[in-house]
């Protein structure tokens, strides 16, 4: 058995990790940690997993009678327990305390944002923050489980996509890498469910302000956009530069990007979809969609797929491509599972091959 540990486990995102791994027949959850609820029960912060807990795991996360209880204990002491800590944590703290001793003992798979990006230069300039271990960045690889499974199977720290950036990147990355569209022409409309927020009390968060309304925010501005074009350059050979516009939606989660681009001169609907098919046609957590069908939120909630539709529109001679994931799952807790079965040498869909849950 694996022995997993989560570090910050009282978001949406640590908690969405307990529920996958609870029921993932190769793990054992030994420790799960929260500053605010330390000693508390699980159940007591989340009722969906109430009188949760194993005979597998350990005192750092498990109180009489096996309910799963929150601790306080440091990364390293996990560390010692553990053969994989998953961080989620906020960006800024991960990497003031995984150091190069810290990867001996464990594997690291964070889902914050302190690895994602390999220049420290970028990611202090978007995350107004220094990087505390700036030497493990080129060590970090960028666990698009699609794109780099064969870096990921031999990494020791994997860098958990963002929720945005996973699905625009799926969405777009065949085409860039095909050179079926001029990458200087991207543009992603974004919109997130509201548990992309986390749970902190933020106003704008709160029912009243986000029901019966949609809204922009971080105009020109997101922290997922340095990502996003990051990887796409890595993909295409060339610098990308998108316009990335995000949205909320008053809906508790999932992610849809609608992109926009130019076709290279001389290319046919056909080529588009060739090259989704030559990208994904073995790729189980993609699923491509019949000509004409756009994805909608609502046929991946709970689930680790994403969902790729695409329109050649011969009018404008533009492409419009649509994506679409759970942002708690393959948007982030599904990802890094997914991630972990990797790094183990285990069958990728193990514990998250279910279907998406309908109505939800």
């Amino acid at each position: 058995m694996i022995q997993a540990g989560i570090i910050g486990a009282s978001g949406y995102t640590g908690q969405e990790l307990y529920r996958i791994l609870s029921a993932h027949p190769e793990v054992a959850i030994k420790v799960i940690t929260s500053r605010t609820y330390a000693g508390q029960p699980l159940g007591s912060v989340y009722g969906n997993l109430y009188r949760t807990g194993s005979s597998n795991g350990s005192s750092n996360g498990q109180a009489k009678g096996g309910a799963a209880v929150f601790s306080n204990v440091s990364i390293q002491e996990a560390a010692g327990e553990c053969d994989v800590l998953f961080l989620a944590l906020p960006h800024g703290l991960a990497s003031h305390q995984v150091t190069p001793e810290l990867l001996k003992k464990t594997y690291i798979i964070d889902l914050g944002a302190d690895y994602r990006l390999k220049s420290r230069d970028i990611y202090e300039t978007w995350y107004k923050t220094e990087h505390g271990s700036p030497e493990l960045l080129p060590e970090a690889v960028y666990g698009l489980c699609e794109w780099f499974r064969q870096e990921i199977k031999h990494a020791k720290i994997v860098a958990n996509p963002g929720c945005y950036t996973t699905c625009s990147i799926l969405t777009l990355a065949p085409l860039v890498q095909a050179g079926v569209i001029d990458p200087a022409s991207i543009i992603i409309d974004a919109k997130s469910g509201v548990s992309g927020a986390g749970r902190a009390a933020k106003t704008g968060s709160l029912y009243a302000e986000s029901s019966e309304s949609v809204k922009a925010y971080s105009v020109a501005s997101h922290r997922h956009t340095p990502e996003i074009e990051e990887q796409l350059s890595i993909l295409s050979g060339t610098d990308v530069t998108i316009s990335f516009t995000p949205h909320l939606i008053p809906m508790n989660r999932g992610i849809l990007i609608t992109a926009y681009a130019s076709p290279k001169p001389g290319v046919t609907g056909q080529d588009i979809a060739d090259a989704y098919q030559t990208a994904y046609k073995d790729e189980y957590f993609i699923r491509l969609l019949p000509d004409g069908v756009f994805p909608e939120t609502r046929w991946v909630k709970g689930s680790n797929f994403c969902d790729i539709g695409f329109l050649l529109d011969t009018r404008t001679n533009r492409l419009i491509m649509g994506g679409a994931i759970d942002n708690l799952v393959k948007g982030a807790s599904g990802q890094a599972v997914q991630n972990m079965n990797i790094m183990f040498g285990l069958k990728e869909q193990t514990g998250i091959d279910s279907l998406p849950i309908f109505p939800a």
